[in-house]
Parts: C-alpha cells; structure tokens; sequence
C-alpha cells in the first residue's frame, strides 16, 4: 500500500510495522497531553460490524497488542489514551453546540481503540491483571497518579455510560453510542472467562455499587428506548466517510486499510466463530446491542443477598407512562410502543427473552399485556418459532413455552385466545384450514411441540412445558376446530401405543430404565386425560367436535378402564361417550356428519352435569429454579456472541464448559 504524506511517499504494508502503532505499544511514556494523540486519533473508517471482521481485525492487531501488553506496566500509554478519551468525552458532554461532530469524532477513535485493547487484555489476562493494566503509571514519574488513577476503570465504566444517557442521540453520535454499548459488553465479557461468580467480579461489582448504580433506572430506560425505537444506522456508518474535516493522511489510511478491505474479502471462519446475522447487525445495530446489554446487565449478581443488582430492579419495576398508578415504579415507559416492537421485532432469542423477564418477573407490563385485545400480535410470532422448532435452538423453544405458560395462567387471557379468530395461517402446512382460533392454533403447535420432542429431544422438562399450559387453558377450551379435536385425541392414542409397547417390553424383561420410562410415560399419558376431562367438564356443549373424535376414537380409552393408575378419570370420558352414543342408538337411522354434530349439540342441552366426578381445577404456575443464574447466564453470554457482531477467542472461555442445565417448570 502506498500511503502519501504530504511531499513524501513511503510504504507500509503491515500493521505491525506502523510507526504509530509501534510507538503507542512501546515501553517509552506518551504523555496525555502529547500532540502524537490528536494524529494518532484522527483517522477515518469503516468499522467491522460482524463476527468475522472483528475476527480479522483481531488477526491484524494482535502483534500490537501484545507488544503493549508487554510494556504497558512500564510505559502506562493505555492509561494515557483513557486520559485523553476521558477528557475528550468530557468536552463533548459540556459542549454546547452539539451539531459539531469534532468531539464525538475523536472520541469516538480513542473509544475505539480501546476497546479493541481491552478486549484482548479480557480474553488473556485474570481480571486483577487486567486491572492493573488500567491502573499502571509509569514509575518515572512523567505521569502523575491522581487521586482517581486507582478507580480508573470505574471512572471509564462511569464516562461510558453517561455517553449512553447524556449524549444526545444523532447520525454523528450514533457510532459513540454503539461504541460505548460495546465497551461495556467487552468489559462485563470478563464473566466469559473466569469461573467465578461475577460477585467476585470488580468490574461488576463496581457496576453494581458503583458511584453510577444510583442512575440504574435511567441506563435500563435509555437501552430499552433504543430498543423501542430501533433506529437505523446512519448511512455512513457502514462505509467510508470522513469523521470530520481534519483528517491526517498516515492515521487514516492506516485505519483505511484495517477496515476498508474486510467487506470485500473476508477470511473463512474458524470453528467455534459464531456468524452474525447482517440483518440484526446492520439495520438497528444500536436497539440489538442495547438490548444484549439490558440482559447482560438483569441477569447477573441475583442471588447474592449482600450484592443489590439495581438495573434488574430497575427492569423489574418500570411502569406504563400512560397510566397513572401509586405503585412504586423505577420509571416510566410507554408501554405500547414496547409492545409493538416485541411484537414486529425479529423473532430471536434475546427478543424472547426479554419479553419473559418482563413478564414473569414486571406486573405492570404482564398486567399490561394481558390486558390487549390485539394478543395474537404477539402470540403468532411465538407459536411460529415453536412450529419451525427444528431451526431454532433449545433455550429458544424454552423461552417459548414458559412465555406460552406464564400467559395460560391468566384465564381471561385463556378466554380470549379462543375468542380470536385468525384466517388462513400460511406457515402452518399440516393441513390447509381457512380460519381457527388463536387458542386452537395454539393447541396445534403445541400438540405439535410435544411430538417433536418425543421423536428428537426426549426432554421430561419440555414435556412439561407443554402439557402444563395447554392444561391450564383446558378449562377454556370452546369451539375447538375438527383438526385440534384430532389431533388432542390423536396424541392420546399416539402416546398409548407407546405405552402398550413400552408394557409389553417390560413384561419380557425386568429393566430399571424401562420400568422408569414406563412411569413418566404414564404421568403424560394422565395428564392427558385430565385436559380432555376438564374441557368435558367445563365446557362440554361448546366442543361438539371434540366429543364427535372421542365417539370415533372410543376404542383407544379401552385398555386404561381397568387400569389403577387411569380408571378413575376414563370413568368420566366413558361416561361422556356412553351418554352420546345412546343418543345418536336412539335416532336409529344412517347420519352424516352434520346430522351427527346436530344431535351432539342438542344432546349437549340436556348433559347432566353431575353425571361426571369432580376433579380439582388443573392450575400450574411457572416458577424459576433456585439457582436461575446456573442457566440464564450461560445462555445471555452465548446470545451475545451470537447475535452481537463481536467476536470473542472461543478456546479462552471458560463459561460455556459447564453443563448449564434447562430452566424448570412446576
């Protein structure tokens, strides 16, 4: 590459070879206030937006970063670039005339650079020597330690996020505000590598106690608004435009040759690189990394009681600015407009997540929620990713389920599901039907789910899931379609012939597993016939169809009347058979199926409602296992690799190596 300077030419073909660079790794001293700053943060970019180019970027850099690590102790240089961005920052903050880009331009380079530093600093350094990095002056003297020196990452976390509150949110601050949400996943990334809690963390510590924790509420609200709003990059954000009018040829086209020529040939992926999606990253890149941060934040530091995590209160806690209320809210947030985005948001796993927090652990927003008239918004999407389970990972079918379950308590909420009618659903192929209610489609799917599950996963948990809401919504069943009546029973008689196969074996032979698989069978197959049993009890004249499917399929309850653990409750759906196949004997004459469906419903009138034993009401209520962390922050750390465009060294972290387990439903 030929770099021009003024009159001189020369050449500089790799990085390690550049004179500012070298200069800025060596151990000599660069003081803040050295003019060598303003040249080396006068550059122009495109910078890297996915996995892979901040993964060649890395590549790039890596020898420099070394070299600095080496030194640093010595030289103290990266406390120098804090200095200066710390005051950059703090000239952009007091700036009047926020249309000019200068201040927002250098700080957003120095940010930048420092983060690409901090990053390999956290992916190879314990976290106490990674703070020393931060802390180090040189002996010599030539810079003095001030009073803050020993708090400097605490004072460059504070910097950041007062970017993210206080800066106004424009085209040409826009970068800074991504490059600062950045900065502090990389920071708080520290929890990838280590395998202690992140109690133990300073970083998070810091955060959680720090002299910023009091501002929890207005940090949560900002991201959550970013999330809300889900601004578009500005259209220089992605390709090569000048940070402002003074641009230093040899800085830039240094900076040039680090970026420019990534997006036109990127190196292969090694393993373990997660991919980021482009869409995600380059049409709302600040509401997808304001969102992974609000969960890196809520799902740490939540079990120890000596450690208040005030950005999960926050969370927790905010309320609807359009209702008045005299509950105590930590803020205010238009309610409706979250909404909307949860539910035109893409349908993806921090998404998901997000809206499960909100509503299992905010009542304003559950409250909220359950309250629309437009849920099928919001519940289509959902059954959409369960229906297409194979595309998506475990934790995301989870995260599914337990929203599809939190919401099938409420019984208004089971109510209006069936009272919702949806046409023609293109993506559900089973079978072509032109209108059904959003509680039968719901039904479907997750009838569905669990079919899945019993041929691919084999997962007791999932199991649960399922049964469980579809349980709590039985009560509620009405107009069920002719396919949801099929394929209820047909499940049923699915799980029958397992179980007769499954009986026989054991027969053959004494085995422990079959014997223990013999008994959560069992459990499945009762907890079916309590859904069948509580729709017939509670609802039986508004499902003609159902009991149109029990009549056909009568002979798959036959060999559970004699059996101990299932007579008493094939007792009840016997006796809703036997009472309608006595009324269609006494019509005595061939019938079709509207003749039949005619004579159900007249029946239906007349249906003593005695005539079936009482059974308590099905109720199961989701509930967190007493150590939610041991899964949730394995899973947010593995959404952000996945989903926010950063690229972490897989063979350095630790946190995946542990079985983090499936979240527990009871």
């Amino acid at each position: 590459m030929v770099i021009r300077m003024g009159t001189s030419t020369s050449r500089h073909g790799d990085l390690e070879s550049n004179e500012y660079l070298e200069k800025f790794a060596r151990k000599e001293h660069i003081s803040s206030n050295d003019p060598f700053w303003n040249r080396f943060l006068s550059f122009s970019f495109t910078p890297p937006t996915t996995s892979s180019e901040h993964h060649a970027l890395d590549e790039r850099i890596e020898a420099t970063c070394r070299q600095l690590l080496e030194n640093n102790l010595q030289s103290g240089n990266l406390g120098s670039l804090l200095h200066v961005f710390l005051s950059r920052a703090s000239e952009l903050l007091a700036s009047a005339q926020t249309d000019n880009n200068m201040f927002s331009w250098q700080t957003y380079n120095a940010l930048f650079i420092l983060r690409c530093v901090t990053k390999f600093f956290v992916e190879n350094l314990k976290e106490d020597d990674l703070v020393r990095q931060f802390e180090a002056c040189p002996p010599d003297g030539a810079h003095r330690k001030d009073e803050d020196s020993a708090a400097r990452l605490e004072v460059f976390m504070d910097s950041l996020i007062e970017i993210v509150v206080d800066v106004p949110l424009k085209d040409f601050t826009y970068p800074l505000h991504l490059e600062s949400i950045n900065c502090l996943l990389v920071l708080l990334s520290v929890q990838m590598f280590s395998q202690q809690p992140a109690t133990k963390s300073c970083i998070y510590r810091s955060l959680m106690q720090g002299r910023y924790s009091i501002h929890a509420p207005l940090l949560v609200k900002t991201l959550l608004q970013h999330f809300i709003n889900q601004d578009k990059a500005p259209p220089g954000l992605h390709r090569s435009s000048p940070g402002g009018s003074v641009v230093i040829g040899l800085a830039s086209e240094l900076w040039n040759m680090l970026t420019f020529g990534m997006t036109r040939s990127l190196p292969a992926p090694a393993n373990g690189v997660p991919i980021t999606k482009p869409c995600e990253v380059l049409e709302a890149p600040l509401a997808n990394q304001a969102l992974l941060l609000v969960l890196v934040l809520a799902n740490h530091c939540t079990t120890d009681k000596n450690l208040h995590n005030p950005y999960r209160q926050a969370l927790f806690s905010c309320s609807n600015s359009a209702t008045p209320t005299r509950a105590a809210a930590t803020f205010k947030l238009d309610l409706g407009r979250l909404y909307v985005t949860l539910c035109q948001a893409p349908s993806c796993d921090q998404t998901t997540l997000l809206l499960y927090l909100l509503l299992h652990r905010n009542r304003h927003v559950k409250t909220f929620i359950l309250a629309r008239t437009d849920l099928e918004l919001l519940v289509v999407p959902i059954l959409k990713t369960l229906y297409h389970a194979p595309d998506s990972n475990s934790h995301h079918i989870y995260m599914s389920l337990i929203i599809l379950l939190i919401l099938s308590e409420d019984d208004l909420f089971n109510k209006t599901v069936h009272e919702t009618m949806l046409k023609a659903v293109a993506w559900y192929t089973e079978r072509s039907i032109s209108e059904i209610s959003l509680g039968g489609l719901l039904v479907l799917v997750v009838i569905r789910t669990i079919q899945y599950n019993m041929l691919k996963m084999r997962d007791k948990y999932l199991h649960t899931n399922c049964l469980a809401a579809l349980a709590n919504m039985s009560g509620q069943f009405r107009a069920l379609h002719p396919y949801v009546s099929q394929r209820l029973v047909s499940l049923f008689e699915t799980l029958a012939r397992k179980h007769a196969r499954l009986a026989e074996q054991l027969r053959q032979r004494d085995d422990a597993d079959l014997a223990q698989d013999l008994g959560v069978l069992e459990e499945v197959l009762r907890m079916v016939l309590e859904i069948l049993n509580s729709c017939l009890s509670r609802q039986l004249a508004h499902n003609p169809n159902l009991v149109y499917t029990l009549l056909y399929k009568k002979h798959v309850f036959e060999p559970f009347r004699a059996h101990p653990a299932f007579q008493d409750i094939v007792h009840n759906i016997d006796a809703v058979i036997l009472y309608f196949s006595n009324r269609l004997d006494q019509v005595q004459r061939d019938l079709g199926v509207a003749e039949v469906l005619a004579t159900i419903q007249h029946g239906a009138l007349q249906w003593p409602k005695d005539r079936l034993k009482k059974f308590p009401d099905l109720k199961f209520k989701y509930v967190e296992e007493d150590q939610p962390e041991d899964f949730f922050i394995p899973y947010v750390w593995s959404l952000v690799c996945q989903s926010s465009g950063l690229y972490w060294n897989p063979a350095n972290i630790k946190l995946f190596a542990a079985d983090s387990g499936s979240p527990s439903v009871c």
